[in-house]
């Protein structure tokens, strides 16, 4: 076995890094004040390497949202991809809602508590004016600047659409831009190498702040997400990659893995957009012109996790714990509620609240409640975002398969090393075209 730990495969280095990080949290957490000693010692490195991933985001949602809206007009109409691209989020949304609600009513994980500690927090109740000021913001610079993603993806499709609007006089931006991504991808690449040591940090924070009691009061709760998740993941997921997508779902998620493990550690969509861009290309082969532009639009607006199943399973659980009956149109309510509501959710940590938020609101139910779950948030909050990214890797292939933009060979061949260097691929072949052939 080599020893040095720097020559392992990337996916060895993170489990390395996964174990070593329980084993020191465990370690914190029973013989030091684990919270204080987490909140000084581990957070801090953790946010570090998180933050160095979501500063390059908002520009790299840009660019690639702009680059890949010219390159579309050349595979089919812009906006029959996205009427399709919306179309399965909505479909696979509500399949994970009514998982999230057949495992709640079957696990009854509000029924049988004592007094449960609330945690406070404070949430306001999601409108959906506010939804249409984050679609459409007055300020791009502001919006940019405050990290709204949903205002950064449309102002990106109308800039995109404009460029192609003014013909040839555009195509210098459009080259500058193009430029301008792959010189973020280079950056984002950089940062990426350092996921096994920001996985320490992140995990051994979380074991050694909550440790192994912190799931007691909560065990049904917290092992109702997880079977919710795990059922969508190796059930849900996989019959419609193979009805709609026909690709095995055992190379899909082997493909998908760098990316669902990355977005386990990091619990954040968007820190897992550069991962999953690549995954969905070189992995996946979803042709680039619309990879570019499905991966940002789905780790912006696409949470199975902490959209739909969350909010489904969490709804119950406090109907359950207070008393609250739920009728069929209650149960109607919640899913339509966790459908929809995914548009005012952002990729980074805590969109889960603001969607249980609004769907709670939707169904009269306590928000008092929601304190009850904010001390487990961060132990089921990994699984709710590896789902998401799950989801978001599985609708392109969905579109890719029905508009011809599948490349099988790729999908079914070796999985490539996401860390070997190769971003290279995911450039406009029109800008390198490939050597012609050596004269007979």
């Amino acid at each position: 076995m080599n020893l040095r730990v720097w020559k392992w495969q990337f996916w060895q280095q993170i489990v390395l890094s996964l174990v070593l990080g329980v084993i020191t949290g465990v370690l914190i957490h029973n013989f030091a004040d684990g919270g204080d000693t987490a909140e000084d010692w581990l957070d801090p490195f953790g946010d570090v390497y998180v933050s160095l991933l979501k500063v390059v985001v908002v520009p790299l949602v840009f660019a690639a949202i702009v680059v890949s809206v010219g390159r579309l007009r050349g595979v089919g109409g812009v906006a029959r991809l996205t009427a399709k691209t919306l179309a399965w989020f909505v479909v696979t949304s509500a399949i994970a809602t009514a998982i999230g609600l057949a495992v709640a009513l079957i696990i009854k994980p509000g029924k049988g508590l004592g007094k449960l500690a609330n945690e406070s927090t404070e949430t306001d109740p999601v409108t959906w004016t506010q939804v249409l000021h984050n679609l459409f913001p007055s300020n791009i610079v502001k919006a940019m600047a405050e990290g709204n993603v949903l205002g950064v993806v449309t102002f990106a499709v109308l800039f995109g659409a404009a460029l192609i609007a003014i013909g040839e006089r555009g195509e210098r931006l459009t080259g500058l831009i193009d430029d301008l991504y792959l010189v973020i991808q280079k950056a984002v690449w950089w940062v990426v190498l350092l996921t096994p040591i920001g996985t320490f940090f992140l995990i051994a924070s979380v074991v050694a702040t909550y440790g192994p009691s912190s799931l007691k009061p909560l065990a049904k709760f917290t092992g109702a997400i997880y079977l919710a998740v795990a059922i969508m993941l190796l059930l849900g997921y996989p019959v419609l990659l193979r009805v709609f997508g026909r690709v095995n779902p055992l190379k899909f998620l082997r493909n998908s893995w760098p990316a669902i493990e990355f977005a386990f550690v990091s619990s954040s969509s968007l820190a897992t957009l550069p991962i999953s861009q690549r995954v969905s290309i070189e992995r996946n082969g979803v042709k680039p012109e619309y990879a570019n532009f499905a991966q940002p639009l789905g780790a912006t607006i696409k949470f199975d996790g902490c959209g739909a199943i969350y909010p489904a399973v969490a709804a119950v659980f406090v109907a359950q714990y207070t008393g609250f009956h739920l009728g069929i149109a209650d149960y109607a309510l919640i899913a339509l509620a966790a459908v929809i509501g995914q548009l005012g959710t952002g990729g980074t940590p805590g969109p889960a609240l603001v969607a249980l938020t609004l769907t709670l609101t939707t169904v009269g139910l306590p928000l008092q409640a929601v304190g009850y779950l904010i001390a487990i948030d961060k132990v089921i909050d990994m699984a709710r975002t590896a789902l998401n990214v799950t989801g978001q890797l599985t609708v392109p292939i969905l579109v890719a398969r029905s508009e011809g933009l599948l490349d099988d060979a790729v999908f079914s061949g070796p999985p490539v090393e996401l860390t070997s260097g190769e971003a290279d691929r995911t450039r406009d072949v029109r800008r390198e075209p490939p050597p012609a052939p050596a004269p007979a």
